[in-house]
């Protein structure tokens, strides 16, 4: 009799797993005339249509040419596995659609607004939600926190695109310093009207920026973060010694990135301390058909951090230098 009651019990469990509706992979979020801008969002692999998980949602880089999906792929992987419902945003660029970062601006608002107001649909919670991109990503992902009054027509203006928290790669918070600015379209007033640095208050969200010493934005992301700590908001930057402008997208920084940016979530409680699952990498290696992790590095799925091997055979942990 108790075998007859565990089957039933679990072929009833079978049965409401089968009925629980699928998620969708694609949504189109916003159509500017014949345009159609979409969102590619991954789940955790236990996600169900009730939950209330954070999301994470990722801007692409490119100087506002390339609005595209692509670029953030295994950090959204790496995420969804971890358990946040991750969503990557299309915008209007330079190369096809022809418009100036502003217009840029207006699309990633959008997305923001979408991604909240459609929370049940995703299985989101609509008060954790971190914006996320590189660059002219990060600069999206920032000035959706700080641009006020910035939006388009058809905007549904009662829903906020303000995230909960930030993790920027490298990002552009000043138009007003940047020298290249009207290379793109950008005067002096647009300028400072749309410059994050600008618009820093006591409302903005916990933010962790990632960013190379040796990156030209150092300088202006540096002010963004005295401004906040004056205001007593956490700003945090993770300072990667000797690199350069977009770092992040190669090993073994991309996997360190990765585990500082999930230490960052966890402190906010968006993320459990386990289970720990593989970080990303940008590129398989393989050797006799396996995939074999790039050289000295090794990714533990109980750690935070990355792991070198010292000149005695022990790993040791690859950390950042947090100012």
């Amino acid at each position: 009799m108790l075998f007859l009651s565990l089957a039933v019990a679990l072929t009833c469990s079978a049965l409401a797993r089968a009925g629980e509706s699928q998620p969708k992979p694609q949504f189109v979020y916003k159509t500017v005339g014949e345009r159609q801008l979409r969102t590619d969002i991954l789940y955790p692999d236990d996600w169900k249509s009730t939950d209330r998980r954070p999301a994470m949602v990722f801007f692409s880089g490119g100087a506002w040419r390339s609005g595209t999906t692509v670029q953030f792929a295994p950090q959204a992987e790496y995420f969804a596995k971890r358990g946040l419902v991750t969503v990557r945003a299309e915008y209007r660029d330079s190369t096809r659609d022809k418009v100036t970062p502003n217009i840029c601006l207006h699309d990633a608002i959008s997305a923001m607004r979408w991604v909240r107001k459609n929370a049940d649909k995703l299985g989101v919670d609509p008060g954790r939600i971190v914006s996320s991109g590189g660059s002219a990503g990060g600069y999206l992902a920032a000035a959706v926190a700080t641009i006020d009054d910035y939006h388009s027509p058809d905007d549904d203006l009662s829903v906020s695109p303000k995230p909960n928290a930030m993790v920027l790669f490298n990002p552009v918070v000043d138009f007003v310093s940047l020298d290249i600015a009207p290379k793109f379209g950008i005067d002096a007033e647009l300028a400072a009207r749309i410059s994050p640095l600008r618009y820093v208050t006591k409302d903005l969200p916990p933010t962790l920026i990632l960013i190379g010493s040796k990156d030209d934005f150092l300088g202006q992301n540096r002010q963004f973060m005295e401004k906040a700590k004056d205001l007593g908001v956490r700003v945090e930057i993770d300072l990667a010694e000797g690199q350069p402008h977009a770092y992040f997208n190669r090993s073994p920084w991309m996997e360190k990135t990765v585990a500082a940016a999930d230490e960052f979530l966890v402190s906010l409680g968006y993320l459990g301390e386990e289970p720990r699952v593989e970080l990303p990498s940008p590129k398989k290696r393989c050797l006799a058909g396996r995939q074999m992790p790039t050289p000295g590095i090794t990714r533990s799925a109980f750690s935070w951090y990355t792991f070198r091997k010292t000149s005695s055979g022990k790993s040791r942990p690859l950390s950042f230098q947090r100012v």
